[in-house]
């Protein structure tokens, strides 16, 4: 299934949707369309190697965890995300069928997702689409959250033997909860964006 398929059934579950070659090019148009605004990021890997937050900085305000100096300064900067104009993100998960998928161990990147801005914009690489819902979660928990966990250098199983998901009970869990995107959410504008690259886990 090509980028304009996937795209087809997104835009059949309500959201607008660009595709673009490289990330380049993505940056390019969001720099475009974001100006002199409140900008909210979600915790993302994708955004850090677009360079986002670099371009986007320059003429906008923008709250980025990922600017954070311990996990209180963390916690401090992912609330003032919630009250953003607008919300940028990835997840973890895309299915073909136009379903969003992300697994969440604090809560702010999915609670920032789905209400209180006036647009979400969420940046896919093509690494994160699956064919179904069930094949997307099982990529979720047993590609992406085991990546993350590493990344992290969380005491996790998942992070230590790198594999699959062990469904475990360790305080470093960053699977604490699934957040399936059937439809977009009503009362807010969503754009998704689909990029012809690898990005993020």
């Amino acid at each position: 299934m090509t980028l304009q398929d996937v795209a087809k059934a997104l835009e059949k579950n309500r959201y607008q949707v660009q595709i673009f070659s490289t990330k380049e090019e993505a940056n390019q148009y969001l720099n475009q369309v974001l100006d002199q605004t409140v900008i909210g990021f979600g915790d993302s890997e994708t955004l850090s190697q677009m360079k986002l937050y670099e371009s986007l900085s320059t003429h906008n305000q923008v709250i980025d965890p990922k600017q954070s100096t311990d996990n209180d300064d963390f916690l401090r900067i992912a609330k003032a995300c919630l009250a953003a104009e607008v919300f940028v993100t990835s997840v973890n998960g895309l299915s073909e069928t136009g379903v969003l998928v992300n697994l969440d161990g604090t809560g702010n990147r999915v609670a920032g997702s789905l209400f209180g801005h006036r647009k979400v914009y969420y940046i896919i690489g093509r690494n994160k689409i699956a064919p179904t819902v069930e094949q997307t979660i099982w990529r979720v928990r047993n590609i992406a959250a085991p990546q993350n966990a590493r990344r992290l250098q969380l005491r996790t199983p998942c992070a230590i033997r790198g594999d699959r998901c062990y469904n475990c009970a360790s305080s470093d869990r960053i699977c604490n909860g699934l957040l399936v995107q059937m439809k977009k959410m009503n009362d807010i504008a969503m754009e998704v964006i689909l990029i012809d690259e690898e990005l993020g886990f």
